[in-house]
Protein backbone atom coordinates (compact mmCIF):
# COMPACT_ATOMS: atom_id res chain seq x y z
CA UNK A 1 0.00 0.00 0.00
CA UNK A 2 1.27 3.47 -0.85
CA UNK A 3 1.75 6.49 1.37
CA UNK A 4 -1.36 8.11 -0.09
CA UNK A 5 -3.59 5.21 0.99
CA UNK A 6 -4.43 7.06 4.20
CA UNK A 7 -6.80 9.30 2.23
CA UNK A 8 -9.02 7.32 -0.06
CA UNK A 9 -10.08 9.22 -3.16
CA UNK A 10 -13.77 8.38 -3.28
CA UNK A 11 -16.02 9.06 -6.29
CA UNK A 12 -17.52 12.50 -5.83
CA UNK A 13 -20.69 12.82 -7.94
CA UNK A 14 -20.87 16.58 -7.46
CA UNK A 15 -17.43 17.00 -8.95
CA UNK A 16 -17.16 14.02 -11.34
CA UNK A 17 -20.61 13.25 -12.85
CA UNK A 18 -21.41 9.71 -13.97
CA UNK A 19 -22.86 8.74 -17.32
CA UNK A 20 -26.03 6.61 -17.73
CA UNK A 21 -23.95 3.42 -17.62
CA UNK A 22 -22.18 4.42 -14.41
CA UNK A 23 -18.91 5.38 -16.13
CA UNK A 24 -17.54 8.81 -15.16
CA UNK A 25 -17.89 11.42 -17.89
CA UNK A 26 -14.76 13.01 -19.16
CA UNK A 27 -14.18 16.48 -17.74
CA UNK A 28 -11.51 17.46 -20.25
CA UNK A 29 -13.83 19.53 -22.42
CA UNK A 30 -15.77 21.16 -19.60
CA UNK A 31 -12.97 22.04 -17.20
CA UNK A 32 -13.50 25.42 -15.57
CA UNK A 33 -10.56 26.49 -13.45
CA UNK A 34 -11.34 27.11 -9.80
CA UNK A 35 -8.81 29.96 -9.82
CA UNK A 36 -9.81 32.34 -12.60
CA UNK A 37 -7.59 35.37 -12.03
CA UNK A 38 -5.50 34.59 -15.11
CA UNK A 39 -8.39 35.15 -17.53
CA UNK A 40 -8.94 38.87 -16.89
CA UNK A 41 -5.18 39.26 -16.45
CA UNK A 42 -4.50 37.69 -19.87
CA UNK A 43 -7.22 39.90 -21.38
CA UNK A 44 -5.52 42.95 -19.85
CA UNK A 45 -2.18 41.86 -21.31
CA UNK A 46 -3.79 41.44 -24.71
CA UNK A 47 -5.07 45.03 -24.61
CA UNK A 48 -1.72 46.33 -23.35
CA UNK A 49 0.20 44.46 -26.04
CA UNK A 50 -2.01 45.83 -28.81
CA UNK A 51 -1.68 49.32 -27.39
CA UNK A 52 2.10 48.95 -27.07
CA UNK A 53 2.50 47.95 -30.73
CA UNK A 54 0.22 50.77 -31.90
CA UNK A 55 2.19 53.22 -29.77
CA UNK A 56 5.45 51.93 -31.27
CA UNK A 57 4.04 52.48 -34.77
CA UNK A 58 2.97 55.99 -33.84
CA UNK A 59 6.44 56.72 -32.43
CA UNK A 60 8.20 55.41 -35.52
CA UNK A 61 5.92 57.18 -37.99
CA UNK A 62 5.67 60.52 -36.22
CA UNK A 63 9.02 61.76 -37.57
CA UNK A 64 8.94 60.59 -41.18
CA UNK A 65 7.84 62.29 -44.37
CA UNK A 66 4.76 60.52 -45.82
CA UNK A 67 5.94 61.47 -49.34
CA UNK A 68 8.96 59.15 -48.90
CA UNK A 69 6.87 56.07 -48.23
CA UNK A 70 5.65 53.51 -50.71
CA UNK A 71 3.61 54.99 -53.55
CA UNK A 72 0.67 52.76 -52.77
CA UNK A 73 0.52 54.20 -49.29
CA UNK A 74 0.75 57.79 -50.61
CA UNK A 75 -2.53 57.42 -52.47
CA UNK A 76 -4.17 55.30 -49.79
CA UNK A 77 -3.37 56.63 -46.32
CA UNK A 78 -6.21 54.50 -44.96
CA UNK A 79 -4.32 51.36 -45.97
CA UNK A 80 -1.19 52.77 -44.38
CA UNK A 81 -2.97 53.38 -41.07
CA UNK A 82 -4.68 49.99 -41.27
CA UNK A 83 -1.30 48.29 -41.62
CA UNK A 84 0.46 50.27 -38.89
CA UNK A 85 -2.27 50.41 -36.27
CA UNK A 86 -4.38 47.29 -36.91
CA UNK A 87 -2.56 44.61 -38.89
CA UNK A 88 0.80 44.95 -37.10
CA UNK A 89 -0.75 44.81 -33.58
CA UNK A 90 -2.85 41.84 -34.71
CA UNK A 91 0.26 40.04 -36.00
CA UNK A 92 2.05 40.70 -32.73
CA UNK A 93 -0.84 39.34 -30.68
CA UNK A 94 -1.13 36.19 -32.81
CA UNK A 95 2.60 35.53 -32.59
CA UNK A 96 2.65 36.20 -28.84
CA UNK A 97 -0.25 33.82 -28.45
CA UNK A 98 1.55 31.18 -30.50
CA UNK A 99 4.63 31.50 -28.30
CA UNK A 100 2.59 30.99 -25.11
CA UNK A 101 2.91 34.56 -23.86
CA UNK A 102 -0.72 34.41 -22.62
CA UNK A 103 -0.45 30.91 -21.16
CA UNK A 104 -1.43 30.91 -17.50
CA UNK A 105 1.59 28.70 -16.69
CA UNK A 106 3.96 31.57 -17.43
CA UNK A 107 1.98 34.53 -16.13
CA UNK A 108 2.60 36.17 -12.79
CA UNK A 109 5.96 34.67 -11.84
CA UNK A 110 9.38 33.84 -13.24
CA UNK A 111 11.06 35.06 -16.40
CA UNK A 112 9.51 32.64 -18.92
CA UNK A 113 6.83 35.17 -19.87
CA UNK A 114 9.41 37.78 -20.87
CA UNK A 115 11.57 35.21 -22.66
CA UNK A 116 8.58 34.23 -24.78
CA UNK A 117 7.91 37.86 -25.65
CA UNK A 118 11.51 38.26 -26.85
CA UNK A 119 11.30 35.05 -28.89
CA UNK A 120 8.02 36.20 -30.41
CA UNK A 121 9.68 39.45 -31.50
CA UNK A 122 12.11 37.50 -33.70
CA UNK A 123 9.18 35.76 -35.37
CA UNK A 124 7.50 39.12 -36.02
CA UNK A 125 10.73 40.46 -37.53
CA UNK A 126 10.84 37.45 -39.86
CA UNK A 127 7.18 37.91 -40.86
CA UNK A 128 7.60 41.64 -41.55
CA UNK A 129 10.81 41.05 -43.50
CA UNK A 130 9.13 38.38 -45.65
CA UNK A 131 6.07 40.58 -46.24
CA UNK A 132 8.25 43.56 -47.23
CA UNK A 133 10.14 41.35 -49.69
CA UNK A 134 7.03 39.70 -51.11
CA UNK A 135 5.11 42.94 -51.65
CA UNK A 136 8.21 45.01 -52.52
CA UNK A 137 7.29 47.63 -49.94
CA UNK A 138 9.47 50.73 -49.99
CA UNK A 139 8.91 51.83 -46.41
CA UNK A 140 12.03 53.11 -44.64
CA UNK A 141 14.01 50.31 -43.01
CA UNK A 142 14.81 52.66 -40.14
CA UNK A 143 11.11 53.27 -39.58
CA UNK A 144 10.30 49.56 -39.62
CA UNK A 145 13.21 48.77 -37.31
CA UNK A 146 12.19 51.52 -34.90
CA UNK A 147 8.61 50.25 -34.85
CA UNK A 148 9.63 46.65 -34.18
CA UNK A 149 12.22 47.43 -31.52
CA UNK A 150 9.90 49.99 -29.94
CA UNK A 151 7.07 47.46 -29.90
CA UNK A 152 9.26 44.93 -28.06
CA UNK A 153 10.36 47.50 -25.48
CA UNK A 154 6.84 48.85 -24.96
CA UNK A 155 5.38 45.33 -24.62
CA UNK A 156 8.03 44.33 -22.09
CA UNK A 157 7.61 47.54 -20.10
CA UNK A 158 3.80 47.40 -19.97
CA UNK A 159 3.89 43.72 -19.02
CA UNK A 160 6.34 44.57 -16.25
CA UNK A 161 3.94 47.23 -14.95
CA UNK A 162 1.07 44.74 -15.18
CA UNK A 163 3.05 42.23 -13.14
CA UNK A 164 3.89 44.84 -10.51
CA UNK A 165 0.17 45.61 -10.25
CA UNK A 166 -0.51 41.87 -9.91
CA UNK A 167 2.11 41.61 -7.14
CA UNK A 168 0.53 44.55 -5.35
CA UNK A 169 -2.93 43.00 -5.55
CA UNK A 170 -1.55 39.75 -4.10
CA UNK A 171 0.59 41.16 -1.31
CA UNK A 172 -1.62 44.06 -0.23
CA UNK A 173 -5.16 43.00 -1.10
CA UNK A 174 -4.82 39.17 -1.24
CA UNK A 175 -6.39 39.01 -4.68
CA UNK A 176 -5.48 36.79 -7.66
CA UNK A 177 -4.12 34.06 -5.39
CA UNK A 178 -4.27 30.27 -5.27
CA UNK A 179 -5.52 28.55 -2.11
CA UNK A 180 -3.25 25.53 -1.66
CA UNK A 181 -3.76 22.26 0.22
CA UNK A 182 -0.41 20.65 1.07
CA UNK A 183 -0.19 16.83 1.19
CA UNK A 184 2.75 14.99 2.77
CA UNK A 185 4.49 14.49 6.08
CA UNK A 186 4.39 17.46 8.42
CA UNK A 187 8.09 18.19 7.90
CA UNK A 188 7.83 18.04 4.10
CA UNK A 189 4.66 20.12 4.04
CA UNK A 190 6.19 22.76 6.33
CA UNK A 191 9.29 23.00 4.12
CA UNK A 192 7.08 23.73 1.12
CA UNK A 193 5.00 26.12 3.25
CA UNK A 194 8.12 28.08 4.24
CA UNK A 195 9.32 28.22 0.62
CA UNK A 196 5.95 29.55 -0.53
CA UNK A 197 5.80 32.07 2.30
CA UNK A 198 9.14 33.56 1.21
CA UNK A 199 7.57 34.70 -2.06
CA UNK A 200 4.05 36.06 -1.42
CA UNK A 201 4.07 37.69 -4.86
CA UNK A 202 3.82 34.20 -6.41
CA UNK A 203 0.20 34.15 -5.25
CA UNK A 204 0.25 30.74 -3.50
CA UNK A 205 -1.51 30.76 -0.13
CA UNK A 206 -1.34 27.51 1.90
CA UNK A 207 -4.64 27.03 3.74
CA UNK A 208 -4.28 23.51 5.18
CA UNK A 209 -2.05 20.45 5.45
CA UNK A 210 -3.19 16.85 4.97
CA UNK A 211 -0.83 14.28 6.48
CA UNK A 212 0.01 11.05 4.67
CA UNK A 213 -0.36 7.52 6.03
CA UNK A 214 1.09 6.81 9.45
CA UNK A 215 0.99 10.43 10.57
CA UNK A 216 -1.56 12.18 12.73
CA UNK A 217 -1.69 15.81 13.85
CA UNK A 218 -0.14 16.22 17.29
CA UNK A 219 -2.41 18.21 19.61
CA UNK A 220 0.49 20.42 20.74
CA UNK A 221 1.93 21.04 17.27
CA UNK A 222 2.01 24.73 16.45
CA UNK A 223 1.45 25.19 12.71
CA UNK A 224 0.43 28.30 10.75
CA UNK A 225 -2.42 26.40 9.03
CA UNK A 226 -4.80 23.63 10.16
CA UNK A 227 -3.50 20.04 9.93
CA UNK A 228 -5.76 17.13 8.90
CA UNK A 229 -5.33 13.38 8.53
CA UNK A 230 -7.52 10.52 7.29
CA UNK A 231 -9.86 12.78 5.35
CA UNK A 232 -11.30 12.38 1.85
CA UNK A 233 -9.28 14.86 -0.20
CA UNK A 234 -12.06 16.16 -2.45
CA UNK A 235 -14.43 16.83 0.42
CA UNK A 236 -11.61 18.57 2.32
CA UNK A 237 -10.81 20.69 -0.73
CA UNK A 238 -14.45 21.78 -0.92
CA UNK A 239 -14.56 22.48 2.79
CA UNK A 240 -11.51 24.78 2.79
CA UNK A 241 -12.31 26.23 -0.64
CA UNK A 242 -8.90 25.30 -2.09
CA UNK A 243 -8.17 25.46 -5.80
CA UNK A 244 -4.72 23.81 -5.82
CA UNK A 245 -3.36 20.58 -4.31
CA UNK A 246 0.42 20.36 -3.76
CA UNK A 247 1.79 16.87 -3.13
CA UNK A 248 5.05 17.28 -1.19
CA UNK A 249 8.24 15.28 -0.92
CA UNK A 250 8.02 11.52 -0.51
CA UNK A 251 4.26 11.52 -1.08
CA UNK A 252 4.99 12.40 -4.71
CA UNK A 253 6.93 9.13 -5.08
CA UNK A 254 3.73 7.04 -5.12
CA UNK A 255 2.92 7.04 -8.85
CA UNK A 256 -0.25 4.91 -8.67
CA UNK A 257 -1.94 6.96 -5.97
CA UNK A 258 -0.78 10.21 -7.55
CA UNK A 259 -2.26 9.12 -10.87
CA UNK A 260 -5.58 8.24 -9.23
CA UNK A 261 -5.65 11.63 -7.53
CA UNK A 262 -5.07 13.31 -10.91
CA UNK A 263 -7.96 11.31 -12.39
CA UNK A 264 -10.27 12.35 -9.59
CA UNK A 265 -9.44 16.02 -10.15
CA UNK A 266 -10.35 15.91 -13.86
CA UNK A 267 -13.13 18.35 -14.60
CA UNK A 268 -13.06 19.92 -11.14
CA UNK A 269 -10.88 22.89 -12.10
CA UNK A 270 -8.58 22.06 -9.17
CA UNK A 271 -4.90 22.14 -10.08
CA UNK A 272 -2.47 19.43 -9.03
CA UNK A 273 1.14 20.40 -8.29
CA UNK A 274 4.00 18.13 -7.27
CA UNK A 275 6.77 19.46 -5.02
CA UNK A 276 9.58 16.86 -5.18
CA UNK A 277 12.28 16.54 -2.56
CA UNK A 278 14.74 18.07 -5.01
CA UNK A 279 14.53 21.79 -4.20
CA UNK A 280 16.19 25.07 -5.21
CA UNK A 281 16.74 23.87 -8.78
CA UNK A 282 15.54 26.27 -11.46
CA UNK A 283 13.48 25.24 -14.48
CA UNK A 284 16.18 25.47 -17.19
CA UNK A 285 18.20 22.75 -15.45
CA UNK A 286 15.24 20.42 -15.08
CA UNK A 287 13.46 18.52 -17.80
CA UNK A 288 11.21 15.45 -17.87
CA UNK A 289 11.95 12.53 -20.18
CA UNK A 290 9.32 9.76 -20.24
CA UNK A 291 10.74 6.21 -20.40
CA UNK A 292 8.14 3.45 -20.82
CA UNK A 293 5.49 5.61 -19.18
CA UNK A 294 7.71 6.65 -16.26
CA UNK A 295 8.42 10.40 -16.22
CA UNK A 296 12.09 10.67 -15.27
CA UNK A 297 13.17 14.03 -13.89
CA UNK A 298 16.60 14.91 -15.30
CA UNK A 299 18.75 17.54 -13.59
CA UNK A 300 21.59 19.01 -15.63
CA UNK A 301 24.82 20.31 -14.16
CA UNK A 302 25.14 24.07 -13.61
CA UNK A 303 26.62 25.82 -16.65
CA UNK A 304 29.26 28.30 -15.52
CA UNK A 305 30.89 28.60 -18.92
CA UNK A 306 30.04 29.16 -22.55
CA UNK A 307 28.90 32.17 -24.54
CA UNK A 308 26.60 33.45 -21.77
CA UNK A 309 29.43 33.35 -19.23
CA UNK A 310 31.72 35.20 -21.66
CA UNK A 311 29.04 37.84 -22.18
CA UNK A 312 28.68 38.18 -18.40
CA UNK A 313 32.40 38.93 -18.07
CA UNK A 314 32.29 41.50 -20.89
CA UNK A 315 29.12 43.06 -19.45
CA UNK A 316 30.78 43.32 -16.02
CA UNK A 317 33.74 45.28 -17.38
CA UNK A 318 31.71 47.53 -19.69
CA UNK A 319 29.04 48.44 -17.12
CA UNK A 320 31.66 48.88 -14.40
CA UNK A 321 33.64 51.28 -16.60
CA UNK A 322 30.50 53.27 -17.43
CA UNK A 323 29.53 53.40 -13.75
CA UNK A 324 33.03 54.57 -12.79
CA UNK A 325 32.88 57.45 -15.29
CA UNK A 326 29.44 58.44 -13.95
CA UNK A 327 30.40 58.51 -10.25
CA UNK A 328 33.84 60.09 -10.58
CA UNK A 329 32.54 63.71 -10.64
CA UNK A 330 30.76 63.14 -7.31
CA UNK A 331 33.69 61.48 -5.60
CA UNK A 332 35.37 64.67 -4.25
CA UNK A 333 32.14 65.67 -2.47
CA UNK A 334 31.76 62.22 -0.89
CA UNK A 335 35.43 62.14 0.10
CA UNK A 336 35.13 65.55 1.76
CA UNK A 337 32.05 64.45 3.70
CA UNK A 338 33.90 61.38 5.03
CA UNK A 339 36.94 63.46 6.04
CA UNK A 340 34.77 65.99 7.89
CA UNK A 341 32.95 63.21 9.72
CA UNK A 342 36.09 61.46 10.97
CA UNK A 343 39.76 62.06 10.14
CA UNK A 344 41.28 59.04 8.49
CA UNK A 345 41.40 57.21 5.18
CA UNK A 346 38.58 57.63 2.67
CA UNK A 347 38.62 53.99 1.66
CA UNK A 348 38.28 50.89 3.78
CA UNK A 349 40.06 47.81 2.45
CA UNK A 350 39.60 44.36 3.93
CA UNK A 351 40.72 40.87 2.86
CA UNK A 352 37.85 38.88 1.34
CA UNK A 353 37.64 35.41 -0.17
CA UNK A 354 36.88 35.27 -3.88
CA UNK A 355 36.46 32.64 -6.56
CA UNK A 356 38.13 29.29 -5.85
CA UNK A 357 39.24 30.55 -2.43
CA UNK A 358 41.58 33.27 -3.71
CA UNK A 359 41.94 36.18 -1.31
CA UNK A 360 41.69 39.78 -2.48
CA UNK A 361 41.19 43.16 -0.84
CA UNK A 362 37.76 44.68 -1.35
CA UNK A 363 37.35 48.44 -1.88
CA UNK A 364 34.68 50.30 0.11
CA UNK A 365 34.10 53.87 1.23
CA UNK A 366 34.78 54.13 4.93
CA UNK A 367 31.57 54.48 6.94
CA UNK A 368 32.93 53.78 10.47
CA UNK A 369 35.25 55.52 12.85
CA UNK A 370 38.90 54.54 12.52
CA UNK A 371 38.81 52.51 15.78
CA UNK A 372 35.75 50.50 14.70
CA UNK A 373 37.51 47.12 14.67
CA UNK A 374 38.90 47.62 18.19
CA UNK A 375 35.42 48.58 19.47
CA UNK A 376 33.72 45.53 17.94
CA UNK A 377 34.82 43.28 20.82
CA UNK A 378 32.69 45.35 23.19
CA UNK A 379 29.65 44.94 20.92
CA UNK A 380 29.84 41.21 20.15
CA UNK A 381 27.03 40.45 22.59
CA UNK A 382 24.74 42.74 20.53
CA UNK A 383 25.44 41.00 17.22
CA UNK A 384 22.09 40.50 15.43
CA UNK A 385 23.49 38.17 12.78
CA UNK A 386 23.40 34.38 13.09
CA UNK A 387 26.18 33.91 10.54
CA UNK A 388 29.75 34.92 9.78
CA UNK A 389 29.08 38.66 9.48
CA UNK A 390 28.64 41.12 12.33
CA UNK A 391 25.31 42.97 12.00
CA UNK A 392 23.84 45.65 14.23
CA UNK A 393 21.09 48.07 13.22
CA UNK A 394 22.15 51.02 15.33
CA UNK A 395 25.88 50.41 15.27
CA UNK A 396 27.54 53.25 17.25
CA UNK A 397 30.75 52.80 15.23
CA UNK A 398 29.06 54.19 12.10
CA UNK A 399 29.20 57.98 11.78
CA UNK A 400 26.24 59.98 10.46
CA UNK A 401 27.39 60.35 6.85
CA UNK A 402 28.36 56.67 6.92
CA UNK A 403 24.78 55.68 7.75
CA UNK A 404 23.57 57.58 4.69
CA UNK A 405 26.26 55.99 2.51
CA UNK A 406 25.17 52.54 3.69
CA UNK A 407 21.46 53.23 3.29
CA UNK A 408 21.98 54.29 -0.32
CA UNK A 409 24.64 51.58 -0.95
CA UNK A 410 27.02 54.30 -2.18
CA UNK A 411 29.71 52.84 0.10
CA UNK A 412 29.79 49.78 -2.20
CA UNK A 413 30.55 51.77 -5.38
CA UNK A 414 34.38 51.54 -5.10
CA UNK A 415 33.98 47.79 -5.64
CA UNK A 416 33.65 48.77 -9.29
CA UNK A 417 37.48 48.73 -9.18
CA UNK A 418 37.38 45.09 -8.01
CA UNK A 419 35.11 44.30 -10.95
CA UNK A 420 37.45 45.97 -13.43
CA UNK A 421 40.36 43.98 -11.99
CA UNK A 422 38.44 40.72 -12.40
CA UNK A 423 38.24 40.02 -8.66
CA UNK A 424 34.48 40.54 -8.42
CA UNK A 425 31.40 40.58 -10.61
CA UNK A 426 28.41 42.91 -10.70
CA UNK A 427 26.14 40.04 -9.59
CA UNK A 428 27.14 37.15 -7.35
CA UNK A 429 27.39 36.02 -3.72
CA UNK A 430 28.68 38.70 -1.38
CA UNK A 431 32.38 38.30 -0.50
CA UNK A 432 32.92 37.19 3.09
CA UNK A 433 35.83 38.31 5.30
CA UNK A 434 38.86 36.05 4.89
CA UNK A 435 39.55 35.72 8.62
CA UNK A 436 36.02 34.42 9.29
CA UNK A 437 35.43 32.46 6.15
CA UNK A 438 36.53 28.88 6.72
CA UNK A 439 33.57 28.04 4.42
CA UNK A 440 32.80 24.60 5.74
CA UNK A 441 30.05 22.43 4.25
CA UNK A 442 27.64 23.87 1.70
CA UNK A 443 28.99 27.43 2.11
CA UNK A 444 32.15 26.41 0.24
CA UNK A 445 30.09 26.07 -2.96
CA UNK A 446 29.74 29.86 -3.09
CA UNK A 447 33.39 29.98 -4.16
CA UNK A 448 32.62 28.48 -7.59
CA UNK A 449 31.80 31.96 -8.90
CA UNK A 450 33.25 35.42 -8.36
CA UNK A 451 31.60 37.38 -5.54
CA UNK A 452 29.34 40.23 -6.60
CA UNK A 453 28.50 43.80 -5.67
CA UNK A 454 24.87 42.74 -5.53
CA UNK A 455 23.15 39.37 -5.37
CA UNK A 456 19.94 37.51 -4.68
CA UNK A 457 19.94 38.07 -0.95
CA UNK A 458 20.55 41.79 -1.39
CA UNK A 459 17.35 42.08 -3.43
CA UNK A 460 15.37 39.61 -1.28
CA UNK A 461 15.55 41.26 2.11
CA UNK A 462 19.17 42.42 2.45
CA UNK A 463 20.04 42.59 6.17
CA UNK A 464 16.63 41.28 7.23
CA UNK A 465 17.46 37.74 6.05
CA UNK A 466 18.81 35.06 8.35
CA UNK A 467 22.23 33.60 7.60
CA UNK A 468 20.69 30.30 6.43
CA UNK A 469 18.38 32.14 4.00
CA UNK A 470 21.28 34.22 2.68
CA UNK A 471 23.38 31.10 2.08
CA UNK A 472 20.41 29.36 0.45
CA UNK A 473 19.96 32.23 -2.01
CA UNK A 474 23.68 32.33 -2.80
CA UNK A 475 23.71 28.58 -3.48
CA UNK A 476 20.61 28.97 -5.64
CA UNK A 477 22.47 31.56 -7.69
CA UNK A 478 25.47 29.28 -8.16
CA UNK A 479 23.32 26.28 -9.10
CA UNK A 480 21.00 28.17 -11.45
CA UNK A 481 23.10 30.95 -12.92
CA UNK A 482 21.95 32.46 -16.18
CA UNK A 483 22.45 35.75 -17.94
CA UNK A 484 18.73 36.50 -17.53
CA UNK A 485 19.07 35.95 -13.78
CA UNK A 486 21.93 38.47 -13.67
CA UNK A 487 20.00 41.09 -15.62
CA UNK A 488 16.90 40.54 -13.48
CA UNK A 489 18.94 40.89 -10.29
CA UNK A 490 20.52 44.14 -11.51
CA UNK A 491 17.06 45.51 -12.32
CA UNK A 492 15.74 44.55 -8.88
CA UNK A 493 18.81 46.10 -7.25
CA UNK A 494 17.81 49.50 -8.61
CA UNK A 495 14.43 49.25 -6.87
CA UNK A 496 15.97 48.03 -3.61
CA UNK A 497 18.49 50.89 -3.52
CA UNK A 498 15.89 53.53 -4.42
CA UNK A 499 13.48 52.39 -1.70
CA UNK A 500 16.29 51.53 0.76
CA UNK A 501 14.65 48.25 1.68
CA UNK A 502 16.17 46.53 4.67
CA UNK A 503 19.45 48.46 4.67
CA UNK A 504 21.49 48.85 7.82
Amino acid sequence: MGELDSFEILPDHALTPLGPNGVPRSGWQRTKRAARWHRPYAALLLVLDAGAVALASLTALSNIDPNKTNAGFQHNPGLFNLTAYVLLPLIWIMVLWGHGAYDRRYLGTGTDEFKRVVRASWTVVAIVAFAAFAFKTDVSRTTVGTALVGALLYVLFLRYLARRALYLSRTKFHLATHRVLLIGTLQEAMEVHQAIARDPAAGLVPVAIHLTEGYAPHPNTNTPVPVHAGRDILSLVREINADTIAVCGSASAEPVELRRLAWQLEGTGIELAVAPQLTDIAGPRVHIRPIEGIPLLYVEEPKLSGLGWLFKNVMDRVLALIALLVVLPFFPIIALAIKLSDPGPIFFRQPRVGREGKTFRVWKLRTMYVDAEERQAMLDDQNESDGLLFKMKNDPRVFKVGKWLRATSIDELPQILNVLMGEMSLVGPRPLPAEDGDFLGDVRRRLLVRPGITGLWQVSGRSDLSWDDAVRLDLYYVDNWSLVLDLHTLWRTVGVVVFRKGAY
